[in-house]
């Protein structure tokens, strides 16, 4: 299979929507196109087009009387099917032929070279069958306007590159030119790197818009391709500004590459990376498993021990505000400043009070939340600052036991990383959203991490710590039950309800130290069942 220049072939244009050519002073589209020099050549990019459909996506396959419409769409069918001997017979008669395939989709294969007219098409029930299937179409020229996200494809005899030889242009319109774009890309990123011949599995995501496949070779090698393309700018929701502005989350995965090599100078086991894109947000990762740190959903406390003797080295390193991404490109770290430290905290009374709780505060009671919250804050934000990953947590750290010392936690996702006050990653790890722990091994874990630091810097203040470790768990509980109520409402992922019990114990125990006593006051009267009897001992209350 081999790639020409961008040239002209036929009509409509690929890339406009079936059934309506392009307006004579419309700018040309420059679309994708490829030689296929035999049948084994369209077998592999029907599989390549097969891989990014979804359920209602329109494909429409366009070329004269042999020019191999059908021969793509049948191994498209088996592609989608998963089944290389699938029988699939030309439509040509049936005008319709659905198939059921073993993930659960519809795949509808059509050919309208006998369509009598659209009154025909409604009497197949097509415009129903296609809001929900993958439809395959042969001379969609008589389909007319269609809004489905649409996939053309014109195919064209090239004789004088063989008998079987194939010139094939594609494009997309909307999403579907997106996703094109993105295939297109991984595509050439796996070939470049040598994992072409790789299966991709499809990994478990997480809460943002990343997605993740394991790559394995026929060998049994694996990595991991993390696909995070651009993140567009969001509505602006204060002062101009997009949400991921204001809590300063990263905008473009050269904020993962930066923090991804200078942990890994430091000697912190972040993943290397085998392959890039930075353009199209793609990355190929080394495989660090999935040994994890906890067991049963609780910690295993040797793991644990190791993670906080990791933080306790970072913080006691003295990191710059800037990493190097690649040549001439840099990363600056943005602070963790009061500003986004605030709308975090606001999550809570915006999401969780109402779709939680059932209570809608008044506007004087949420002004005095943010008051005491400023005032909270106001003191830790003076003190130093150092690389908070924000995301330091079991989720997102690896037990590799074949390495040594500190090198046996492996880090992952800290993309997200800003410069603030080191005892929010040590809250972050001891207070986990998702795992089962004690106080009394939070208290333990805490005095290792104390213990740590000042056998590092002889300087440094528990005291002070102390005070910013309470301040800054409080503030990470109330922004996740906020976040956790909005994955719930806004996004339909109600799995992270069932966190919520867990992290209401950890912002009671929080709000018991008395540099809280103003919030804890707030907590008791406008959210009184929120918060747990004052306990007698613990890391909140020394």
């Amino acid at each position: 299979m081999s790639e020409e220049p961008d040239g002209t072939a036929g009509s409509p244009q690929p890339g406009s929507p079936p059934g309506e050519a392009p307006p004579p002073s419309a700018p040309r589209r420059t679309a994708w196109e490829v030689l296929l020099p035999e049948e084994g050549a369209t077998e592999d990019m029907a599989a390549f087009l097969a891989s990014f459909l979804r359920p209602g996506d329109l494909v429409a396959l366009f070329g004269g009387l042999g020019a191999g419409k059908t021969t793509l769409a049948r191994a498209m069918i088996r592609e989608l099917a998963r089944d290389p001997a699938l029988e699939v017979p030309s439509p040509t008669f049936t005008l319709m032929q659905p198939y059921e395939t073993g993930s659960g989709r519809t795949v509808i294969h059509a050919d309208l070279y006998r369509l009598r007219g659209p009154d025909e098409l409604v009497e197949l029930g097509f415009d129903e069958l296609s809001e929900t299937a993958i439809t395959l179409v042969e001379w969609p020229e008589r389909l007319g306007r269609r809004d489905n996200p649409t996939l053309t494809v014109e195919l064209s005899l090239r004789a004088e590159y063989g008998e079987e030889a194939r010139l094939v242009r594609i494009d997309g319109t909307g999403d579907m030119r997106e996703r094109l774009e993105r295939a297109r890309a991984i595509r050439g990123l796996l070939a470049r790197s040598g994992w072409d011949e790789a299966d991709r599995v499809l990994m478990q995501g997480d809460a943002s818009s990343r997605a993740y496949e394991r790559l394995v070779k026929p060998g049994g090698e694996t990595a991991v391709l993390m696909i995070a393309p651009p993140r567009p700018d969001g509505p602006p929701v204060r002062d101009g500004k997009p949400y991921s502005a204001i809590v300063k989350l990263a905008e473009s995965i050269h904020a993962f590459v930066g923090m991804d090599r200078a942990l890994r100078a430091i000697g912190v086991s972040a993943p290397r990376i085998l392959g890039e894109n930075l353009d199209a947000g793609l990355l190929i990762l080394e495989d660090l498993g999935s040994e994890p740190v906890v067991e049963n959903g609780a910690p295993r406390p040797e793991r644990y021990a190791e993670a906080v003797r990791l933080l306790a080295k970072l913080h006691a390193t003295d990191l710059p505000a800037a990493v190097p991404v690649s040549e001439g490109i840099e990363h600056v770290i943005p602070p963790y400043d009061l500003e986004a430290l605030l709308f975090e905290a606001e999550l809570m009374p915006e999401w969780y009070a109402p779709a939680i709780r059932g209570t809608t505060l008044a506007p004087e009671a949420r002004t005095a939340f943010l008051d005491l919250w400023t005032e909270a804050l106001k003191g830790l934000l003076a003190e130093p600052t150092t690389w908070c990953l924000r995301d330091y947590h079991s989720p997102n750290l690896i037990w590799l036991p074949e390495r040594t010392g500190l090198e046996r936690v492996g880090v992952i996702d800290f993309q997200d990383a800003v410069m603030g006050h080191p005892a929010y990653d040590v809250a972050s790890l001891l207070q986990d959203a998702r795992v089962n722990a004690s106080a009394d091994f939070e208290l333990r874990l805490l005095g290792l991490y104390i213990r740590e630091r000042r056998a590092r810097d002889i300087g440094f203040d528990m005291q002070a710590f102390a005070r910013s470790y309470a301040v800054l768990a409080a503030q990470r509980a109330t922004k996740i039950l906020g976040i956790f109520a909005r994955l719930d409402r806004r996004d339909g992922k109600p799995g992270y309800l069932a966190h919520l019990p867990r992290i209401e114990g950890y912002l009671a125990r929080n709000l018991a130290h008395p540099a809280l006593a103003g919030l804890r006051a707030w907590h008791e009267t406008h959210l009184p069942n929120l918060v747990a009897p004052r306990p007698e001992t613990g890391p909140a209350a020394p």
